[in-house]
């Protein structure tokens, strides 16, 4: 996408919106998510397996403390972590993280893979408005995901 507007080539004023929005946030803002867990090798397994489904590996982490997985050097990350705090880990109301997926097929293989591995379903994979395709789930400590596709 980069800074070539490729919004302008969209039908929809909604999706140009939420495509634009996207890109700025994904290029200029968005460094990483880091979500909550009471368990981190637990946790670090399901992503571990989840994340490998777009392509993204582990490229930080600190044993015992925290792991960080991403797809690119440029791009997004996204981290586990036990608190800091040392407090118990939740998920936060209101709260979710959207992991940008290249096609419908591989939001269904990331929806499909977060499920059999333990995750619990917040809406199956499908349209949701023109342009964009996602599927929405919890992780095994109750933070709520997306994977998403922006796209014709």
């Amino acid at each position: 996408m980069g800074c070539q507007q490729p919004w302008r080539r969209l039908r929809s004023p909604s999706l140009r919106f939420h495509t634009t929005l996207f890109t700025i946030w994904r290029l200029l803002v968005l460094a990483y998510v880091t979500l909550g867990t009471n368990d981190l090798n637990r946790a670090a397994a399901f992503y571990d397996a989840v994340l490998a489904e777009l392509g993204a590996k582990r490229f930080m982490e600190e044993p015992d403390y925290f792991i960080a997985w991403g797809n690119s050097k440029d791009g997004a990350g996204l981290a586990i972590s036990n608190p800091f705090n040392k407090a118990k880990a939740t998920a936060g109301n209101g709260s979710m993280a959207a992991l940008n997926a290249t096609s419908r097929e591989q939001v269904d293989r990331v929806y499909a893979k977060a499920l059999a591995l333990g995750g619990a379903d917040e809406g199956a994979p499908g349209q949701r408005s023109p342009g964009f395709y996602g599927g929405y789930f919890r992780d095994l400590d109750g933070n709520k995901l997306n994977c998403c596709y922006m796209g014709e």
